[in-house]
């Protein structure tokens, strides 16, 4: 099947056409690939000669600035919290263990112990004399308020005890005298 000459110089003008349009194209990108890496160049320049000094100034001036304020006052809030530590935390927990040791020891002399029996021996015999005191009523399955006011009483007085007994045998260190050995004078007396 053979083509009209009509039909063939029709194909061959729109290939012409096609050909002349392929070349417009490629022309058109060439260009845009011209002006792309003209504009890379500007942009390049301008980061360089405008932006990125005023991003250096800002940092310089406004950030930071900031950062070193956040840092010291984060070193002084730990220095801060180092030092309540130091100061008000651990004495108070060393005060609180040592006086529980004190109570301990002191419930371990005989003298203290000795005062607790008879203390708890007084608080049962109060009890039982005013159990007998009172007429005999029906048996109560639970203690009445006076064996709670004697319990308080027996209670108390160990607390006392205990109390005096930590008093007398707490070391302190405003109440020792440094012994001062012949032979050295003191440099007050010169």
């Amino acid at each position: 099947m053979g083509l009209s000459r009509k039909r063939q110089r029709e194909l061959k003008k729109l290939k012409r056409s096609a050909d002349q349009l392929w070349d417009e194209q490629r022309e058109t990108l060439e260009h845009a690939a011209d002006v792309l890496r003209d504009a890379r160049r500007q942009a390049t320049n301008y980061a360089r000669e405008e932006v990125a000094p005023r991003v250096r100034g800002g940092y310089e001036d406004r950030v930071k600035p900031l950062f070193a304020t956040g840092v010291a006052k984060g070193r002084a809030v730990s220095r801060d919290a180092r030092g309540k530590l130091a100061d008000d935390v651990i004495p108070a927990v060393s005060g609180a263990i040592g006086s529980a040791l004190a109570v301990l020891e002191a419930a371990k002399d005989p003298h203290v112990r000795d005062v607790v029996k008879r203390a708890s021996s007084a608080t049962a015999e109060l009890s039982s004399r005013a159990r007998k005191a009172v007429a005999p009523a029906p048996v109560k399955s639970s203690p009445g308020p006076g064996t709670y006011v004697l319990i308080g009483l027996g209670v108390l007085a160990v607390a006392s005890v205990a109390y005096a007994a930590w008093q007398t045998l707490r070391a302190d260190d405003d109440l020792w005298v440094e012994d001062i050995e012949p032979g050295e004078a003191d440099v007050d007396e010169l």
